[in-house]
C-alpha cells in the first residue's frame, strides 16, 4: 500500500489531523437551530441541575437529509453539537441515566453511522473540529485559539483542551516529515534523511514544550473534578456496567451499548510516530485497548496510520547507515519517549493522585475504560529501548 501525500487523508504540514477548517465559519442548515442553541447554553443548562428536562424538549431534525447535501465539515460541526448534548445528557446529573432518549441517540447514531464512527464522543468531535483562531491572519497557537463547544465552561475546561490543539498543529509538520522520511529511506538517500530527522528532532523540542505547559491554567483537581466527568464513556464504567440504551436506534434492539470514552490517547500522533519509526509493544490490556480505540479515530486518520504502518523501513534503513544519522534516529525514537513521559506524569498528578472515587470517576482507570498507570509506563520504557 503506498503512503499517500497528506491532502488524500485529509491532512496538512500546518494544521496535522486538525480540522482544516474552523468551527466559527460553518454553518448548519435551520434544522439544527433548536440544537446549536441548547448547545451553546450547555454550561447554563448543567447549572441549573435540570438538564435532561430541557435536552428532553429538542427535536428530531431529518439528518438523513442533511446527509445527502451537506459538506463534510458541516456533519463535522454536527458531530461536535450532538456529542457535547449526548455527553451532558449522560454525565451532566448525579446519577447516569439507563438510556440515551430517542431525540437525541436517533439523529447522533446516524450521524456516527455516516462517519464510520461508533455513537460515543471522540478525540476528533472534543478537540480537533473544535476550535477556531482568534486572530485568523495569526498562528495555531496558545494565546490565539479559542474552545468553541464547551460542558461547564472556564479556563481549565478549555485549555485542558487548547494544549491538545496547539500540539496537534504543531505535530503537521511531523506527520509531513514521515512521509517524506519514508520516501527519503526508500531512495537510499541518507543525507536527506538525516537532515530531516534532525528537523523531527527540533518538531518534537516545541510539541513536548506545549504539552509542558498543561499546568499552567488546567488545575489538577478541577480538571478531575468538573472537566473529566463529561468525557467518560460507558464500558468498564462502574456508573454504567451494561452500558447505555439509545432509544428508538432499530439496530441496537432495545439493547445496551458498551462504548469507550474520549481520550488524548485517540490522538493520532504518536500512532503515526511508533508506525514510522516500528516502535512495537508487548501484548497487555493498554496494548489492546489501544487497537480497539482505533475505530475511535476517523476513518482518514486511521488510512494514515495504516499506510505508514504497511510503508515505512526507516528503522531498517537507520540500522545500516552512519553513526550520525542513526544518532538522529535514536534522538526522534527518544522524544516520544519523553512524550509519554510527561503523559505519564500528568495521568499521575491529574488522575490518578485525586482522592475522589465517586462513580464513574475512578482514578485507577481512564476516561477510554483501562487501568492505564502499569501500562502507560510499560509502553514508555518499550518505546525508549527500542532505539538502534
Amino acid at each position: 500500500m503506498p503512503l499517500h501525500d497528506l491532502h488524500q487523508y485529509g491532512l496538512s504540514a500546518e494544521r496535522g489531523y486538525l480540522s482544516q477548517h474552523e468551527i466559527d465559519a460553518i454553518a448548519l442548515p435551520e434544522m439544527f437551530d433548536e440544537i446549536e442553541d441548547a448547545a451553546a447554553m450547555l454550561p447554563a443548562l448543567i447549572s441549573t441541575g435540570r438538564l435532561r428536562h430541557w435536552l428532553h424538549a429538542l427535536p428530531i431534525p431529518d439528518v438523513p437529509a442533511f446527509l445527502e447535501t451537506a459538506s463534510e465539515e458541516q456533519i463535522n460541526v454536527a458531530m461536535v453539537r450532538y456529542s457535547f448534548l449526548v455527553q451532558a445528557y449522560v454525565w451532566g446529573e448525579s446519577a447516569a441515566p439507563a438510556a440515551l432518549p430517542a431525540n437525541l441517540a436517533i439523529p447522533y447514531v446516524a450521524l456516527c453511522d455516516a462517519m464510520g464512527l461508533e455513537p460515543v464522543m471522540n478525540y476528533a468531535a472534543y478537540v480537533l473540529d473544535n476550535w477556531f483562531l482568534i486572530d485568523k491572519s495569526g498562528p495555531i497557537a496558545l494565546g490565539n485559539i479559542a474552545m468553541d463547544q464547551h460542558f461547564a465552561g472556564g479556563q481549565d475546561e478549555s485549555w485542558f483542551v487548547l494544549v491538545h490543539v496547539a500540539i496537534e498543529a504543531e505535530a503537521g509538520r511531523a506527520l509531513a516529515l514521515g512521509v517524506d522520511l519514508v520516501r527519503a529511506a526508500d531512495a537510499g538517500d541518507a543525507a536527506a534523511v538525516e537532515t530531516m530527522l534532525i528537523e523531527m528532532n527540533q518538531v518534537w523540542d516545541r510539541i513536548n514544550a506545549i504539552f509542558d505547559r498543561m499546568i499552567e491554567r488546567c488545575d489538577p483537581y478541577v480538571y478531575f473534578n468538573r472537566v473529566r466527568p463529561y468525557i467518560n464513556g460507558w464500558k468498564n464504567n462502574p456508573a454504567l456496567p451494561d452500558g447505555l440504551i439509545y432509544e428508538g436506534v432499530a439496530k441496537f434492539g432495545g439493547k445496551p451499548r458498551a462504548l469507550r470514552g474520549q481520550t488524548g490517547s485517540q490522538s493520532s500522533i504518536v500512532p503515526a510516530m511508533d508506525a514510522l519509526y516500528q516502535v512495537e509493544h508487548t501484548n497487555d490490556e493498554l496494548r489492546e485497548f489501544l487497537a480497539e480505540l482505533h475505530h475511535y479515530r476517523p476513518l482518514k486518520h486511521r488510512a494514515f496510520i495504516e499506510d505508514m504502518q504497511a510503508a515505512s523501513h526507516l528503522r531498517e534503513f537507520a540500522r545500516g547507515q552512519h553513526s550520525s544519522l542513526k544518532d538522529a534516529f535514536n534522538a526522534c525514537v527518544e522524544q516520544v519517549a519523553r512524550f509519554r513521559t510527561r503523559h505519564l506524569e500528568y495521568a499521575a498528578s491529574y488522575i490518578n493522585k485525586q482522592a475522589s472515587t465517586e462513580a464513574g470517576n475512578d482514578p485507577d482507570v481512564g476516561t477510554g475504560g483501562t487501568p492505564f498507570m502499569k501500562y502507560l509506563k510499560k509502553h514508555r520504557d518499550e518505546n525508549r529501548a527500542q532505539t538502534i
